[in-house]
């Protein structure tokens, strides 16, 4: 039996829909894969809120990392700070709150690294204890103005937001203005490891607080969905929808699906008839390579390997797949590829036609799904 669904001509008019139905629900949980538009979505369902300075929306998705930027200290390379974009309403309460003392509980569940949040200087700056020497001559020290790693960083910023999310259900005057919270894709800026871990957190979050906001959360990480489908399912079954959400290549809209179930299945062999689809034409976009990772890394689970690599065929004169797993590695990244999506240049296509022929040639999914619909483009 189907899972009902909805179509829709474009994603402002598939926000329209969500904000109508988090009239009589607490929580909407979406699955979709890489290159759909969740991002779009996000700032849709953000922008139709704005009414001249006002807003209604927390929104968490690749866009809110842009807020903290780096300053490496060039010149003395030793004061290396992350500054603030205080000009953000998203930082309105800042000064006031302590929120040192808020993110920290937070941060403690995932990282070893401490901070200090400077407000006149609007900045960040991390230290972390170390243990030198051995025996009795250890001690431990603290190394101030480090630089934390690059998934340090965005876990830093995560628990940023989720005491913003903290403060706006307590009812603080800074963020009385949100009225809807709309997070994308957290683990795609969060480790792996931190998936379940994550998922719990944000349901705690929501089951300790006396006034739950109407929330949003969409992914296009299984187990990030599978997880938040159990929580939603135990603690607030009849407050939230879950659906999968697609394009309809037909109509250039969205189709959304109702999803009852914990996985969303057979989403990997729409998104293969899709890469094939466009596999076919001339206007093969960058995000294409984020929709072919996850088919090869969904690939590779199911067959027992550690890493997307193995299922590239290699050719005879590079045994090792190194070129072609570079690819996929390298322009399947990019803050902005789904977003502001780009054109690949024709080299970059043949190299993408290949690599997904040779993957098809090699897993025997059913041949109907995936017609000839053109002559097949040259190889590199």
């Amino acid at each position: 039996m189907s899972s009902p669904s909805s179509g829709f001509e474009n994603l402002e008019a598939l926000a329209e829909h969500l904000r109508g139905e988090l009239e009589n629900k607490k929580f909407i949980l979406l699955y979709a894969y890489n290159g759909t538009g969740k991002t779009r979505l996000s700032m849709a369902f953000k922008d139709i809120g704005k009414q001249e300075d006002a807003r209604d929306t927390l929104y968490f998705n690749a866009f809110t990392e842009d807020l903290f930027t780096w300053d490496n200290d060039l010149d003395g390379d030793s004061e290396r700070v992350l500054k603030i974009n205080s000009a953000s309403r998203f930082f309105a309460g800042l000064a006031e709150m302590e929120m040192d003392n808020r993110i920290r509980p937070l941060l403690s569940r995932y990282a070893d690294f401490d901070f200090k949040i400077d407000t006149t200087e609007w900045e960040v700056s991390f230290s972390r204890e170390i243990t030198t020497g051995e025996g009795e001559q250890a001690k431990t020290v603290t190394v101030d103005d480090i630089k934390v790693s690059r998934g340090e960083e965005n876990i830093f910023i995560w628990c940023f937001f989720l005491a913003i999310v903290q403060l706006a259900m307590d009812g603080a005057v800074a963020y009385q203005w949100i009225k809807y919270i709309y997070i994308d894709d957290p683990i795609s800026s969060l480790d792996e490891q931190n998936a379940i871990v994550v998922a719990n957190h944000l349901v705690q979050l929501y089951r300790e607080a006396t006034n739950p906001i109407n929330t949003v959360v969409s992914t296009h990480h299984n187990l990030f969905f599978n997880v938040l489908h159990y929580e939603f399912k135990n603690h607030f079954n009849r407050q939230s929808s879950q659906y999968v959400l697609s394009q309809n290549r037909g109509t250039c809209g969205y189709v959304m699906r109702s999803q009852k179930g914990d996985t969303p299945s057979f989403h990997h062999v729409a998104a293969l008839a899709e890469l094939h689809r466009v596999s076919q034409g001339n206007t093969i976009h960058t995000y294409h390579f984020n929709m072919l990772r996850v088919v090869l890394e969904k690939t590779a689970l199911f067959h027992g390997y550690g890493h997307f690599s193995a299922c590239i065929k290699k050719d005879q004169d590079d045994a090792d797949g190194i070129l072609h797993q570079r690819f996929v590695d390298l322009l399947s990244h990019g803050k902005y590829a789904l977003f502001e999506p780009s054109e690949m240049g024709s080299e970059t296509k043949d190299y993408f036609r290949k690599i997904l022929r040779k993957f098809l040639e090699r897993y025997p999914f059913n041949p109907a799904l995936f017609p000839n619909e053109a002559e097949e483009p040259p190889t590199p």
